[in-house]
C-alpha cells in the first residue's frame, strides 16, 4: 500500500461485527458505542441488563445491537456467544474482551484462594477462550481485531488486590503472546490501559477529597478521564487504520506512569 492509498475510510467499521464482553459497565460502554458509531454491530455479554441503556447507544445511532446474558467464566459459554454471532450476523470481525472484576482486602494475609481463583475467571481465563474461540473463525477469513483491556495496574504493584495486578500482567502477556500466533493471519491483537476514569465505579473514590487529590496530583492532565476519551483509541485498534499495530498496549491514562 502507498501512502496515497490511505483514506479516513480507514477508520470505518462498517459490516464489521464486534463482541464486548462486559459491555454495559461504565467502560464498556464507551467500547461499544465507539464500535456503533464508526459503524460496526455489537453483541454485548453481560451477567445482567442495564435498563436497556447500551443497546439505545447503539441503536441510536444505527447499529444492530443483541445482548447475550451468560457468565463467560462457564465452560462452553465462550463458544457459544462467537458462534451466536457468527449466526446472527455472519461473522465476527472484533472482539474486545472489557469483563473483568476486583476484589480488595486490606490484609493480605486475609487474600485467599476463593477471592484469586474468581479474578482469574473472570479478568483472564475468560478473555483467553473468547480469543481462542474467535480465532476458529477470524483464521479462515484472515482477519481479525482482538482488543484487550488492561490497566495501569498491568504496569504497577497491586497493593490490596493482587490477584488484579497479576490478572492485568497476565492480559499483557496474553497480548503478546496471541499477537505473536496471529498476526501471521492478519489478526491484530492489542490491549488498551485505561487509566482513572469518571464512572459510577470510581465515585465514592472521587467524593474523598484526600483520596481525589493524590490521584489528580499523579495526572498530568489534571483531570480524571472521560468515557469518551476511551473511544477514538478503540475505534483505531478496531479498524484497517491499526492494520501493521501488533502486541501493543495503548496507554490511555493523561500521563498517570509518566509521573
Amino acid at each position: 500500500m502507498e501512502i496515497q492509498d490511505f483514506s479516513l475510510d480507514f477508520f470505518k467499521l462498517e459490516g464489521k461485527n464486534a463482541i464486548v464482553t462486559g459491555g454495559n459497565g461504565g467502560l464498556g460502554k464507551a467500547f461499544c458505542l465507539a464500535l456503533a458509531k464508526a459503524g460496526a454491530n455489537v453483541m454485548v455479554t453481560s451477567l445482567a441488563d442495564d435498563n436497556g441503556e447500551t443497546k439505545e447507544l447503539i441503536e441510536s445511532v444505527g447499529s444492530e445491537y443483541k445482548l447475550v446474558l451468560t457468565d463467560i467464566t462457564q465452560p462452553g459459554e465462550c463458544k457459544k456467544v462467537v458462534e451466536d454471532c457468527v449466526s446472527t450476523w455472519g461473522s465476527v470481525d472484533i472482539v474486545v474482551n472489557c469483563a473483568g472484576i476486583s476484589i480488595n482486602v486490606e490484609d493480605v494475609t486475609k487474600y485467599t484462594r476463593v477471592e484469586w481463583d474468581k479474578m482469574i475467571a473472570v479478568n483472564l481465563t475468560a478473555a483467553f477462550e473468547m480469543i481462542h474461540e474467535a480465532c476458529k473463525f477470524m483464521i479462515p477469513q484472515k482477519s481479525g481485531k482482538i482488543i484487550n483491556i488492561a490497566s495501569l495496574y498491568s504496569f504497577l504493584g497491586g497493593q490490596w488486590s493482587p490477584a488484579y495486578a497479576a490478572t492485568k500482567h497476565g492480559i499483557v502477556g496474553l497480548t503478546k503472546a496471541m499477537c505473536d500466533e496471529l498476526a501471521q493471519f492478519n489478526i491484530q491483537v492489542n490491549a488498551i490501559a485505561p487509566g482513572y476514569y469518571a464512572t459510577p465505579l470510581t465515585a465514592k473514590t472521587r467524593s474523598n477529597e484526600k483520596r481525589n487529590a493524590e490521584i489528580l496530583a499523579h495526572i498530568p492532565a489534571n483531570r480524571w478521564g472521560y468515557t469518551a476519551d476511551l473511544m477514538g483509541a478503540t475505534v483505531f485498534l478496531a479498524s484497517n487504520a491499526s492494520n501493521y499495530v501488533n502486541g501493543t498496549v495503548l496507554v490511555v491514562d493523561g500521563g498517570y506512569l509518566m509521573r
